[in-house]
């Protein structure tokens, strides 16, 4: 119905391209089929990536989104190389392809890149300039991809073209307004990331932070690697005072949630309790961290934000957790006793815990399920499988099509029914996460392979 479109709709059938028409779910989903191991669909699917034409004037989009063309399409090409033992040409050569496209948007006078690249121009030889207005994710989270690329081909431009992010990165991480943090906003036209006064770890910021520890793992003792080891301790211990709050909850759960910060310095910070399904990624950040550096805080802290997603999908009438919501933050870590007259006092009959649901959507998100899956694998609790079944039942009781998985629309009232949307990362993620839970530790060894954040393992290098 959608093969070699980039979405399948999953109520109506028909095809849909949001990510430059060049297959993205069957890009992202390519590990995925082989973790699986259903080898004859991989090898078919092999196949047709390798029919894709990336060349600028292939794409039905007239800008296209770096970022994402990163995450999914490289990510999915080398990841799907790395995996198989007759390490295809052909999907390689594609990574170059894609690689290639990627280089020409670092081509800026300050190098810093292109994030809303048009084909056209760069067909055209018309010069194109970096954001006035950037965030921070989209421009500093191609580390690992670009890194693997020039590891696999020997080939050290692309490394160099995110290495001069990283440094500008450094130079400016003890420069912004709460030091340790960069904030969402940034200049890439000016080379400025510590300008803004907004912070957060969630949307627009999220896989910059993700990458640091990633990093470390896949450049393996490197020089290189103990400057996102030290980059990342930084913002953590930051991110850990400014903030992880603890929530008010009818159960006293012992459990935390990543907010929202603004200040203009240290002492003005102001933090939001607004929660997002995307900061969910964060107990797993935190435990691969703590587990390669062996700091025993950051997998304690890592286990409680997993802990809060957990109770937050928990306590919704479908057991889904929605996209955005808030929370009431305890007064102190240790006075944390809900006071039921006072909530429905200050909140009305909204249900406990949550002050209110900014955006009801289910999305099929994967971020609760892949802190689960590295809890799971760091600490050997068997209680998160069970967890994760739980889960996954809830995910197919309320989202199945006769098709495929549609979006919920609201958490908290299932009778309003799904979007006919399914983005490439339920392939590519969520159902990856799903599967690796309840498989053998030995099959995608964290001691092995790093994922990027379309959970697309690259294997690490060993001397």
């Amino acid at each position: 119905m959608a093969w070699l479109n980039d979405e399948l709709s999953p109520k109506s059938g028909k095809p849909k391209n949001t990510f430059g028409g060049w297959g993205a779910t069957l890009v992202d989903s390519l590990d995925t089929l082989w973790i699986m191991g259903l080898k004859d669909e991989f090898e078919e699917a092999v196949a047709a990536a390798a029919s894709i034409d990336f060349s600028p004037d292939s794409t039905s989009d007239g800008i296209i989104n770096m970022f994402e063309t990163t995450i999914r399409y490289l990510g999915g090409l080398l990841s799907a190389y790395d995996l198989t033992e007759c390490k295809d040409r052909r999907l390689l050569d594609k990574a170059v392809e894609v690689g290639d496209m990627i280089y020409a948007s670092f081509d800026t006078k300050n190098r810093m890149p292109v994030t809303r690249w048009s084909p056209y121009k760069a067909m055209k030889g018309i010069s194109q300039y970096p954001a006035e207005r950037g965030i921070i994710a989209e421009v500093a989270s191609s580390s690992m991809e670009l890194t693997r690329l020039s590891q696999l081909t020997g080939d050290m431009r692309w490394f160099d073209a995110i290495q001069r992010i990283t440094n500008v990165l450094d130079e400016q991480q003890n420069k912004t307004y709460l030091p340790g943090l960069w904030p969402v906003g940034c200049s890439p036209l000016s080379s400025e990331f510590a300008g803004d006064s907004t912070f957060t770890l969630g949307s627009m910021a999220d896989s910059a932070y993700e990458y640091l520890p990633k990093m470390y793992a896949l450049l393996g003792g490197t020089d290189a690697a103990f400057q996102y080891a030290r980059l990342y301790s930084h913002a953590m211990n930051t991110a850990m005072e400014y903030l992880f709050f603890r929530p008010l909850v009818p159960d006293n759960a012992d459990i935390l949630v990543s907010g929202q910060t603004r200040a203009q310095r240290p002492s003005s910070a102001s933090l939001e309790t607004e929660g997002q399904h995307l900061t969910c990624y964060l107990g797993g950040t935190l435990a691969l961290g703590g587990r390669l550096l062996s700091n025993k805080t950051h997998v304690e802290v890592g286990r409680k934000l997993t802990d809060g997603c957990i109770w937050t999908y928990r306590n919704t009438p479908t057991g889904l957790m929605p996209e955005l919501f808030r929370m009431q933050a305890c007064s102190s870590p240790s006075s944390c006793e809900l006071d039921n007259q006072q909530w429905e006092s200050d909140h009305g009959q909204r249900h406990p815990g949550f002050t209110h649901i900014t955006d009801g959507n289910y999305r099929l998100r994967p971020e609760a399920i892949e802190s689960i899956f590295y809890l799971y694998r760091i600490t050997g609790d068997p209680k998160l499988q069970d967890v994760a079944w739980e889960m996954f039942q809830a995910v197919e009781k309320h989202t199945r099509t006769d098709l495929a998985h549609a979006v919920l629309k609201d958490v908290m009232d299932p009778d309003l029914g799904t979007e006919d949307s399914m983005e490439s990362f339920w392939f590519g993620e969520t159902l990856k996460y799903f599967y690796l839970i309840f498989s053998d530790p030995s099959l995608i060894s964290l001691d092995e392979f790093v994922f990027n954040t379309e959970a697309h393992p690259f294997r690490i290098p060993r001397p």
